[in-house]
C-alpha cells in the first residue's frame, strides 16, 4: 500500500506520524512510503533520515496526497486540507469528530473512510490515545502551575510555614492519573474524581495527599470552590464529553483559579470551554483562567512523536494489509464510511 504523511498545519502543530524507523518496518514488508518534505523536522527528524530508509520525500502537499492510498496524520485535517483527499483514500488520525461538526460534514461529502485513533479499542483500552492523554495530564499540571505563578503567585506544592496548593482532577483514566502522579510529586493537595471505584483506588495510592470521590455534583462543587487548579479529564470514547463543571459551579470558584480542560478534543467538560491554540492558550471568565489547548501534546513534539509512533505501528501495518476489513479492532474504529457516519456521537 501507499502510505502518505503530510506535515501537519493545526496551529503550532509539531508531531509527525511515524518517526524514520517506523517507516523502515513499514518498507520492509512491502509498502511504499511517502512523506511530505519538512515533515519531521521539528520533531528532530530530517528528510535525510526518512530518505535513508527508503521514504520517498514529496515536495508539496498536493503530490502527497496524490501518491497516497492511506493518508496517515496525527490531527483532523484541516480546512485546506479537505479538497486533497479522495473518495477512495483511508484516512487515519485523530478526529474528534464529537466536537467537529463541520469536519464531519466535509469527510462524509468526499466519501473518505476514516478511522480515528481514539475509537481504536484493544482489550478494553484505547491504545492511540493513552501516549498522547498521559503526556497531556503531566503537560496540564505544567501549564496550570505555570498560570497560577502568573496569576495567583501560588507554588503549587507550597514549603513549610505555607499551604499547599489544592488541585481538582475530574477524570482518573489515563490523563487523569498522570496529572494526579505528577501534581502529588510536587507536593501539591488532590482531589479526584471519577466513577470507576476502581481507579479511585489506584489515584488513592499516589500519596498522603491525595483524596478520591465519586463525582456528585455537590461534591464537585464544595472542592471546586477550595480549588486553585482544576484539571477536567473526562473521556468518552468517540462522543462529546459530558459537562461536570457548571456555569453556576464557576461562578463560585477562586479569584485566578485556573482550569485546564484536557477534554476540549470533545467538546469540554467545563461549561465556559472553549477550544484555544498556542498561539492564545487561555482565557479569562468571571475570573477564572481557562486553558484549553486542543492540541497539547504538541509542545513536546519529538516525545510525543516518539511515543505515538511506537504505539501506532501495529495497527498501520494491519490497516495496509489487503485483508484489513476482516480485523474487527480496525472496522469498529471506523468513524465515516460513504458518506455515513457510523457513530453515536450524542453525549
Amino acid at each position: 500500500m501507499k502510505i502518505a504523511i503530510p506535515t501537519e498545519i493545526k496551529v503550532q502543530e509539531k508531531r509527525v506520524a511515524l518517526a524514520p524507523m517506523a517507516c523502515s518496518q513499514l518498507i520492509q514488508q512491502g509498502h511504499q512510503l511517502y512523506l511530505q518534505s519538512g515533515a519531521g523536522i521539528a520533531s528532530g527528524y530530517s528528510d535525510k533520515q526518512y530518505a535513508h530508509y527508503g521514504v520517498n520525500i514529496c515536495a508539496d502537499a498536493v503530490s502527497l496526497y496524490d501518491m497516497g492510498e492511506l493518508i496517515l496524520k496525527v490531527k483532523e485535517p484541516q480546512p485546506e486540507e479537505w479538497g486533497f483527499l479522495r473518495s477512495e483514500q483511508l484516512l487515519f488520525c485523530y478526529l474528534h469528530l464529537a466536537a467537529e461538526p463541520k469536519l464531519l460534514k466535509h469527510l462524509k461529502s468526499i466519501g473518505v473512510t476514516a478511522i480515528a485513533f481514539e475509537t481504536v479499542i484493544e482489550h478494553g483500552y484505547l491504545p492511540l490515545l493513552k501516549p498522547m492523554s498521559i503526556i497531556a495530564g503531566k503537560l496540564a499540571v505544567h501549564a496550570g502551575s505555570q498560570l497560577l505563578l502568573h496569576h495567583k503567585g501560588l507554588l503549587l506544592g507550597g514549603l513549610a510555614a505555607t499551604d499547599r496548593g489544592h488541585v481538582v482532577v475530574l477524570g482518573a483514566g489515563n490523563a487523569g492519573f498522570a496529572a494526579t502522579e505528577l501534581a502529588a510529586s510536587l507536593g501539591a493537595r488532590i482531589s479526584v474524581f471519577d466513577l470507576n471505584y476502581q481507579k479511585l483506588d489506584q489515584v488513592r495510592s499516589l500519596g498522603h495527599h491525595v483524596s478520591s470521590f465519586y463525582p456528585y455534583a455537590e461534591a464537585i462543587a464544595d472542592k471546586l470552590k477550595q480549588a486553585d487548579l482544576v484539571i477536567g479529564a473526562v473521556l468518552v470514547p468517540g462522543k462529546k464529553a459530558p459537562i461536570v463543571v457548571t456555569k453556576d459551579m464557576l461562578g463560585e470558584m477562586q479569584k485566578n483559579s485556573v482550569i485546564v480542560d484536557i477534554a476540549v478534543d470533545q467538546g469540554g467538560c467545563i461549561a465556559t470551554t472553549h477550544a484555544t491554540n498556542y498561539e492564545q492558550p487561555s482565557y479569562q471568565i468571571d475570573g477564572v483562567i481557562h486553558y484549553a489547548v486542543t492540541n497539547m501534546p504538541a509542545a513536546v513534539a519529538n516525545t510525543a512523536s516518539e511515543a505515538l509512533s511506537a504505539s501506532l505501528l501495529p495497527y498501520v501495518s494491519r490497516l495496509a494489509s489487503v485483508d484489513w476489513r476482516e480485523d474487527k479492532i480496525l472496522t469498529s474504529a471506523i468513524n465515516i464510511e460513504k458518506g455515513r457516519c457510523l457513530l453515536a456521537l450524542d453525549s
